[in-house]
């Protein structure tokens, strides 16, 4: 990759040097400190958060240097515990070329960038897209910076700017020797234009990028001072709990606010939408035993026929089914060339219903006033939020703003899905001038996700006389996400997302070359909402074609990665970190006694990844995962360390979704409440990961999804390696491993 020159437009200096104060006076001081937070009455927030903002010399959107020369870099994305907020600071740093040891961050408001003319772009984090979807323009931000703090610097000085250097936030002079720091000049830079064209650094030049620096948010989680917004306070808040109808699409019919109105704390008792209660307390927990005493009837609707089997009915059909479907790769005439196989192998998969089940149940806190809304949430996509929130107020959004907060956990929940922002919206709003914090049980949380599509997977694949592939057919019945989520986004009808790791090209491409090939989708959406779920499709579409692709390897009597390898001739990359994981498991030599391998690769989010799993299965059928060495190649690594973790933190919901993860429906419902049965991985259960970054350049891909994809399969694989016993309905749990 060579070095990018970068035109600054006049009308991007006018967004980007804006003084500070002008159009940006809501929240950068109310999101993380809790000080800011809590000593100011809720009147005087917006005014306390000015002054403090209208201090501050920011030299451009993205960076603020203050006099002892700390630098304040600004993230629209957000900070879910995947270290965004390190990483992105570390592309703006790198071309800012200041002292690392000075950085920290803050969140600017949606609303803010929409008085700043979309200066911070995107606020929406997910699709692994946090890093490769802005790492030009926040490096942009860095180099733009850098060149005015040089320039001001020079004018003091006067001398040629081409004299001076820069290195750790000081400048030099370099013929006298004469040294600054950014502090010093960074106000005489706020005042500069800044250069029409910008030049970005060579990935060869990378001195920060790349390096295994430390996260910025680690001390702060590890003292407690780090707010999550489930900690939040303000002052006079008031704390409510919600209940909604609990089958998909059913109403609320009636409430008897008199049976709890004199309870402890109790202020009032509201409905909520046309589907919800909630109970206003001085306390949270005042607020949740009134509403358990609360007596509430629903109109539950017609969705109280639905179950588990009347959806496994409905996704069978689609197995078969010509009505519906919609193809999403094609190649040659599968038909025929099952026809003609030596050998036809056939296998049905199945994927269920899974929630979130964040750490930090939903949650948000709102004011309301008739001029004003202000919402404080954690949010995977600020501006989705600050629309919501201007919808629920009946507010034009100019008059409304959200203030991000870390969250507790987002995995796909906290982005499209705003449903807890309009509902604490609509609470406040009856309670004016009061903030409100909405936090929802853990119960509520289960039974009102937007859940991971469930689907089934029929896979027919035929060989030859000498066991190669020469037909694979794919067929998926089940959920579109889209269809639910967002119409827009679908193709001719077709829901493109369901075929991540099986398309023809791009970030979600097939990993082999198969000369007759159909992969296609009956659609079949039951009333249980879909959502995006941290790695969306590619999670049990990688299980399906990994785990069936290991069936065809072992019915044509080949060596599972030997059959891969041929398949991926013209997947260079993909066999790459596939070859990587084989060599560093000792793929091929003999495994401790008991212990038996099993493989997976895929493309996915633009990134290839593989993994390869050891484990055993003692005489009792307890399943024991010993070790995953997984190799990713995402193009650019900024922090490798942070790589690392990701692919580690993924196996856990990887594994825990496949070891435990089912929403099972009765009567409308989710059976499931809370971690008692809807389970995790324990500590003592997580095998050691052994991770291999092997970044080739040239594009940007993603690593906190993808990686996700290849750990269930390679354990499935391991398995049948180990019992001889396939394994294709989902969780493991409850399901006997020992061999026939």
């Amino acid at each position: 990759m060579k070095k990018e020159i970068i035109n600054v437009s006049r009308r991007d200096f006018l967004i980007t040097t804006g003084k500070a104060g002008a159009g940006m006076s809501l929240g950068f001081y109310l999101s993380g400190c809790r000080e800011n937070i809590s000593n100011e009455a809720p009147t005087s927030l917006m005014a306390a958060a000015t002054e403090k903002l209208a201090q501050v010399p920011e030299v451009n959107a993205w960076v603020v240097i203050q006099p002892d020369d700390t630098v304040i870099i600004r993230i629209a994305r957000s900070e879910m515990g995947q270290g965004t907020l390190t990483g992105l600071a570390q592309m703006v740093a790198e071309e800012l070329e200041c002292d690392w040891s000075k950085v920290t961050t803050e969140y600017p408001t949606p609303g803010q960038n929409i008085a700043r003319d979309n200066v911070w772009r995107d606020f929406a984090t997910g699709g692994s897209f946090g890093i490769r979807g802005s790492h030009q323009y926040v490096r942009k931000g860095g180099a733009v910076a850098r060149h005015m703090l040089l320039e001001a610097a020079a004018e003091q000085w006067g001398v040629e700017m081409a004299e001076c250097k820069v290195a750790n936030s000081v400048i030099t002079h370099v013929p006298s020797g004469r040294t600054i720091t950014y502090g010093n000049v960074a106000a005489a830079a706020a005042e500069l234009f800044p250069p029409e064209q910008i030049e970005l650094k060579d990935p060869k030049d990378w001195q920060l990028i790349g390096k295994p620096v430390h996260r910025l948010d680690t001390d702060d989680k590890l003292n407690g001072k780090q707010i999550f917004a489930a900690d939040l306070t303000l002052p006079d808040m008031l704390n409510a709990s919600i209940k909604a109808c609990p089958v998909f699409g059913g109403k609320l019919k009636t409430f008897d606010e008199t049976k709890v109105s004199n309870m402890p704390g109790v202020r009032k008792v509201v409905a909520v939408h046309d589907d919800a209660v909630a109970v206003v307390a001085d306390t949270w927990w005042q607020a949740k035993k009134a509403l358990d005493a609360l007596p509430i009837t629903w109109s539950k609707g017609p969705n109280t026929n639905v179950n588990s089997a009347s959806i496994d009915k409905m996704l069978d059909e689609g197995l078969t089914s010509k009505e519906n479907v919609f193809v999403g790769n094609q190649i040659g005439d599968v038909s025929k060339a099952l026809e003609g196989a030596a050998k036809v192998v056939e296998a049905t998969y199945r994927y269920p219903f899974q929630n979130h089940a964040t750490m930090e149940p939903m949650n948000a806190t709102a004011l309301w006033t008739k001029d004003k809304c202000e919402v404080w949430c954690p949010t995977q996509n600020g501006t989705a939020s600050l629309h919501a929130a201007a919808d629920a107020a009946g507010l034009p959004v100019s008059q409304c703003d959200v203030y991000k907060i870390h969250l507790g956990g987002g995995f796909g929940r906290r982005g499209a899905f705003q449903d807890y922002v309009k509902q604490v919206v609509a609470i406040a709003k009856q309670l004016p001038g009061i903030p409100v914090k909405l936090l929802w049980t853990r119960e509520e949380d289960m039974a009102h996700g937007h859940y991971h599509p469930i689907t089934k997977c029929k896979m027919r694949g035929g060989l030859d006389d000498k066991g190669n592939l020469t037909g694979l057919h794919v067929r998926i019945s089940g959920q579109s996400i889209l269809a639910a989520v967002n119409p827009g986004w679908m193709t001719n009808g077709a829901d493109m997302f369901t075929f991540q790791g099986m398309l023809p090209k791009g970030d979600h491409s097939i990993s082999y070359t198969v000369p007759n090939l159909l992969v296609d989708h009956a659609m079949r959406n039951p009333p249980v909402p879909p959502g995006f779920w941290r790695g969306v499709n590619i999670n049990q579409n990688a299980i399906y074609m990994e785990s069936f692709i290991d069936e065809l390897a072992h019915a044509a009597g080949k060596d599972p990665l030997t059959f891969r390898q041929k398949l991926m001739v013209k997947h260079p990359e993909g066999l790459a970190v596939l070859n990587a994981v084989a060599e560093q498991a000792g793929w091929g030599k003999p495994a401790e006694k008991g212990v038996y391998r099993g493989l997976s690769v895929c493309k996915a989010f633009a990134s290839h990844i593989a993994a390869c799993a050891e484990v055993s299965v003692n005489e009792k059928g307890k399943l024991k995962i010993h070790r995953i060495v997984a190799a990713t190649d995402p193009g650019y690594a900024v922090n490798p360390q942070q790589i690392e973790a990701q692919v580690e933190g993924s196996f856990v919901y990887g594994l825990s979704a496949l070891l435990y993860g089912e929403c099972t429906i009765k009567d409308g419902a989710v059976e499931q409440s809370n971690f008692h049965d809807y389970g995790s991985m324990r500590i003592n259960e997580m095998p050691k990961v052994e991770v291999i970054v092997m970044p080739s350049g040239g594009f940007w891909g993603g690593v906190g999804e993808p990686t996700i994809a290849v750990a269930a399969p390679a354990v499935l694989n391991a398995i049948f390696a180990a019992t001889g016993k396939r394994i294709r309905h989902f969780p493991l749990q409850g399901t006997n491993l020992l061999a026939s």
